[in-house]
């Protein structure tokens, strides 16, 4: 599988994610959008992801780039490909399916549970997050949930946390992906932003959970299994419209989950 991702500042790569790409002797190939680098063919990649950044989907005129970025999201929609955003890139998701992005409420920092949405039953989440898992939240900003999509996870601070469509175009508020070397990173560059109101956790409180992110156990675990669907071990090319690969991540006393599975669905040819 040909992965591809998209980074916004030096600061937010794809964290735990890069350590399991490279013991599985996969190389994502990415697009520093920061350095101006162009954008690939969207039908050289399989799988798009899509990181976070301090910047908002309406900032156009700071970031020429961003333009050129959100056609590039849509087409990998339209044309069939995986895609996942993590925070800003779930927002530029939404924002181009034509959902409102918009400041929320509240800022969110730190370590907060989600409650995971009856309707996320009826998708690839279905039994994938246990009740009250706490994911780390770091975001200013908050989308609507785009009309062909189903939203599965919410928090106290922020009611649409994900949303997913077709089971193969995914967005999260939140970060499954963060190590303590991110959170840092995130604190040196964003520090500012910890102002102290409701769902602002301290320095203190955001580091503490370093202890629950070191380890190979405990990192964000994308498993490509080939072109293999597991239940009946028949390999199907993903042009027949499976949805061919297993993204699971670690939660605090418990195993692996699969963020993904195969789901015998057609890809549709445009999104609404």
């Amino acid at each position: 599988m040909r992965i591809h991702y998209l980074q916004h500042v030096p600061f937010e790569g794809i964290g735990s994610m890069a350590a399991y790409f490279k013991n599985k002797g996969t190389a994502p190939t990415s697009t520093k959008l920061y350095e101006d680098q162009a954008l690939p063919d969207p039908r050289d990649l399989d799988f798009l992801i899509v990181m976070g950044g301090p910047m908002g989907v309406h900032d156009d005129l700071q970031y020429p780039w961003m333009k050129k970025e959100k056609a590039f999201i849509r087409a990998c929609m339209d044309q069939g490909k995986i895609v996942l955003g993590i925070c800003l890139g779930a927002q530029l998701m939404a924002h181009v399916l034509g959902a409102g992005v918009y400041q929320n409420k509240v800022r969110e920092i730190g370590w907060f549970p989600l409650a995971v949405t009856p309707e996320a039953g009826d998708t690839i989440f279905r039994d994938v997050f246990p009740p009250g898992l706490e994911v780390f939240h770091w975001h200013g900003d908050t989308f609507d949930i785009p009309a062909s999509a189903i939203r599965i996870a919410s928090s106290p601070a922020c009611p649409n946390q994900g949303f997913v469509i077709n089971d193969r175009i995914v967005g999260f508020q939140f970060h499954l992906e963060t190590t303590p070397e991110s959170a840092r990173a995130l604190i040196d560059n964003c520090g500012h932003e910890l102002d102290g109101s409701a769902f602002v956790q301290t320095e203190k409180e955001l580091t503490a959970h370093e202890k629950n992110l070191s380890g190979s156990t405990r990192s964000w675990r994308p498993s490509l299994r080939g072109w293999q669907r597991p239940d009946t071990a028949v390999n199907k090319p993903l042009t027949q419209g499976a949805l061919i690969y297993v993204l699971s991540f670690p939660v605090p006393v418990m195993d692996l989950f699969p963020f993904a599975r195969y789901t015998g669905k057609a890809i549709q040819p445009r999104l609404p």
